[in-house]
């Protein structure tokens, strides 16, 4: 995928960019406008659909054309799609269904669409083969009698003209809804969130988009509250048919299960671990919990970048037509605000103090100074940046804390900083650039303030600046756990982080020292606006100079995914033959010791993910390789000595 997919709902306009594969733009037309349609109610699945009847459940459901806006109640409208419960008004996403393990259910599905054959999955009892698809012709209607089956999160709903499972491409998920199969016993205390798309193409170079968590996109989305202490259950539903990196902003989090419409999988306890991203692949569902530790306001959302910054998050209209490229950022005052610059698929969520508690203590306080430069020379053209590490910052080794000082060659991605688990460190951000920036400390367990989401970060009260250009910004780092992070701009994207603001960060535990020589950091990024074309590893496009490894000596790998839209591939062969790596950490976290295995080494990293892997290699040469997207391709050298 070249450059930036229109992704999400922010009515706005936008110039002309790279469109989806030409097989994700042969679409339907939506239907015309009628001014009978009825009004989409955005649903946050609060309310289960139908009625108990003696020992059955009882939903009535029809399929419609209706008026939505993903945008909130001022914003623009499209005509889409949906299910709703008879009676009543239609919904996305599709009402919710949420039954007891052993329940029955009688689902009536009416087909009030004038020229489409609708696909109805996931009416069948848990665990399924997903072979019962339902087709229902325009007019039509089907009663469907089912036990609803074992407990889990599930997809279910109507797509048109194609079954569920054949939708390779197209965007027209927006009658899919939750299906939630509790447990004997007490209903838990939860919450679902389902992510509901739909686009088309305007003309050859316009692409009209909405992508919505529970029928709004940020920020009208719902802003969640909680007290810090608090056990959050969540249920996390992608019924788009793309995939959806979901990061959270300041805490870990686990994921308990993962399942789709057809079958929900437990986690055994051994192997539940820590998480701040965890990809959620197209049709598919993930039950996750998480306590806020500490106050302020955090996000959670996709980390595409397309999926939440307004250049990419648009609904069109064919008869507008905005040239962005004279665009910097709508206010580069401190008065920027998280709704000007984040569209998309992002909750926020407000967490209060507990009674009682206090600020955390700092002491023996660490000082750095990270400087954010313009890189553009005559010949690089537009949008390049850099971070450069200021006075007294000392660097972990010369190789990847390159400071791309003025007159020297340009590479994408910053340059290493290494803080001490325990220590507390303040990091003063300068910035050099023409418009505002800020940076997001990605993985760290910090204080809200700090977190890097101007105008959001912080509290309702007092949220966090943008950094204006020729201004500073204080960042209070607190490293409660070692391992391997990342820091890059929140800001911009379409720009910033395309054109390099992005660098590795590792947390050394008590004792530990960092070897370059035994320490290796893969940073998978990009280095100008088309992705693929610009993508890097370490600053270095298509390939790296080889690598000198020592034989018999155990060798640290730590895997970075930073590059804006799509994940990373990562492979490590001899001769040609995959080798095995023993699996670490992920996302800082080490992994249980159920799940620090051998496998083969072969690593996916999607957007803002990272994964640490040891190998003792044996003399030899051997080849690690990188794919990122269609086009984009890395490769390096490793040479072992005996």
């Amino acid at each position: 995928m070249r450059g930036f997919i229109l992704i999400s709902a922010v009515l706005l306009s936008a110039r002309a960019l790279p469109l989806p594969p030409a097989s994700a733009r042969v679409l339907p037309p939506p239907t015309a406008r009628s001014a009978a349609l009825p009004a989409v109610t955005p649903n946050d699945n609060r309310r289960a659909a139908g009625a108990r009847i003696r020992d059955t459940i009882s939903v009535r459901l029809v399929a419609q054309m209706a008026t939505w806006r993903p945008d909130g109640p001022k914003g623009k409208t499209v005509d889409v799609a949906t299910l709703g419960e008879e009676g009543k008004t239609p919904s996305i996403p599709a009402p919710l269904l949420r039954v007891p393990t052993g329940s029955s259910l009688a689902v009536t599905v009416r087909n009030a669409l004038t020229d489409s054959t609708i696909y109805v999955s996931g009416l069948w009892n848990h665990p399924s083969d997903g072979k019962d698809t339902i087709a229902i012709a325009p007019g039509e209607s089907r009663t469907v009698r089912f036990a609803a089956g074992s407990p889990g999160t599930y997809l279910y709903g109507a797509t048109i003209g194609r079954p569920l499972a054949t939708r390779a491409d197209g965007e027209r998920e927006t009658a899919l809804g939750a299906f939630v199969v509790d447990a004997a016993g007490p209903v838990p205390s939860d919450r679902i969130f389902v992510m509901n798309i739909w686009g088309n193409a305007l003309d050859s170079t316009h692409y009209s988009n909405a992508l919505t968590i529970n029928g709004l996109s940020w920020p009208s989305t719902e802003h969640l509250e909680a007290t810090s202490g608090d056990t959050l259950r969540w249920r996390v539903i992608n019924a788009t048919n793309r995939g959806h990196p979901m990061h959270l902003h300041g805490f870990y989090f686990t994921v308990t299960n993962r399942g789709d419409a057809m079958s929900d999988t437990a986690r055994a306890a051994n192997a539940r671990f820590d998480v701040v991203t965890e990809l959620l692949r197209k049709f598919t569902t993930m039950s996750m919990q998480w306590s806020p530790t500490r106050p302020g306001n955090w996000l959670f959302h996709c980390h595409i970048a397309a999926h939440v910054i307004p250049e990419g998050a648009q609904l069109l209209t064919s008869e507008m037509s905005h040239d962005m490229s004279d665009d910097v950022f709508p206010d580069p005052s401190h008065s920027m605000n998280a709704g000007e610059h984040m569209r998309g698929l992002i909750l926020g969520i407000s967490v209060k103090p507990h009674r009682g508690e206090l600020p955390e203590a700092r002491r023996d306080v660490r000082a750095l100074r990270l400087e954010v430069r313009d890189a553009t020379t005559r010949a690089d053209g537009a949008g390049r940046y850099t971070y450069v590490l200021g006075a007294g910052t000392i660097a972990a080794n010369t190789d990847a804390a390159r400071t791309n000082a003025a007159g020297t060659r340009w590479r994408a991605g910053g340059p290493l900083l290494i803080l001490r688990r325990g220590q507390p460190t303040d990091v003063t951000v300068v910035n050099h650039l023409r418009e505002s920036t800020a940076v997001h400390w990605h993985g760290l367990e910090l204080e809200s303030w700090s977190d890097g989401v101007a105008g959001w970060s912080g509290t309702n009260a007092q949220a966090a600046p943008a950094i204006a250009p020729a201004d500073s910004f204080v960042a209070h780092l607190s490293s409660p756990r070692a391992g391997t992070f990342i820091y890059h701009t929140h800001l911009g994207d379409r720009l910033q982080l395309s054109g390099g603001l992005y660098g590795p960060l590792i947390v050394l535990a008590e004792g530990e020292t960092f070897d370059p020589a035994l320490d290796h950091i893969f940073t998978a990024g990009v280095g100008g606006q088309d992705e693929e074309a610009g993508f890097v590893v370490n600053g270095d496009r298509r390939q790296s100079p080889p690598l000198e490894l020592r034989a018999g000596t155990t060798h640290r790998l730590r895997f970075i995914g930073i590059a804006p839209n799509n994940s990373t591939n990562w492979e490590m062969r001899r001769d040609s033959t995959v080798i095995a790596w023993r699996a670490l950490a992920k996302d800082g976290a080490d992994f249980p010791a159920a799940l620090q295995q051998m496998v083969p080494a072969r690593a996916l990293t999607t957007v803002g993910e990272t994964r640490d892997f040891l190998i003792t290699p044996e003399p030899g040469e051997y080849m690690l390789s990188a794919r990122n997207g269609a086009n984009g391709r890395w490769s390096q050298r490793l040479i072992v000595r005996p």
